[in-house]
């Protein structure tokens, strides 16, 4: 069976990076996944300055809108990096909280999609046919928690 995710509020709601479940990096705390990824579109950047509002943000959503806001410069290797800076955010929310780690270790080997009906880079789209990278950094990221705590996993997967 896959498993689409999508609203904090829906089943596997803790799989959005709009969860409100905050990480460490660096030594800076940031609230939601999603502060931390749009900030990091500015490092570098002559916009840099913009990370410290995103991460002030008082919601994820208005993180999210601050860091599309397209009047800013993105860093020059966004394209290249992205991916990068979310595989380690979302590893870095799994390993923090226990809670959620094990809801996605529950997943076992299911198919995991972001059920977007906008976002065919992160999500599925409307029609299902978008790249759903954000369903694929979970499952990286749930293999190798598994490789990590191989004696943890097993609770999870015995019948």
């Amino acid at each position: 069976m896959t498993i689409y995710f999508y609203k904090v509020s829906q089943p596997y709601g803790c799989f959005s990076n709009f969860s409100p479940h905050g990480i460490e990096i660096e030594g800076t705390y940031w609230p939601t996944v999603e502060h931390y990824y749009q900030a990091q579109k500015f490092v570098g950047s002559p916009d840099a300055p913009i990370m410290h509002l995103i991460h002030a943000a008082a919601t994820p959503e208005q993180a999210a809108a601050l860091g599309r806001c397209h009047s800013y410069h993105l860093r020059l290797d966004w394209e290249l990096v992205k991916t990068q800076v979310m595989q380690v955010a979302v590893f870095k929310k799994f390993m923090t909280h226990l809670e959620i780690r094990e809801i996605l270790l529950v997943t076992g080997d299911e198919i995991l999609i972001e059920n977007s009906p906008t976002d065919y880079f992160w999500g599925c789209g409307t029609n299902r046919t978008g790249e759903n990278h954000l369903g694929r950094i979970l499952m990286s990221v749930r293999s190798e928690i598994r490789s990590l705590f191989p004696l943890t996993v097993s609770l999870f997967t015995e019948e």
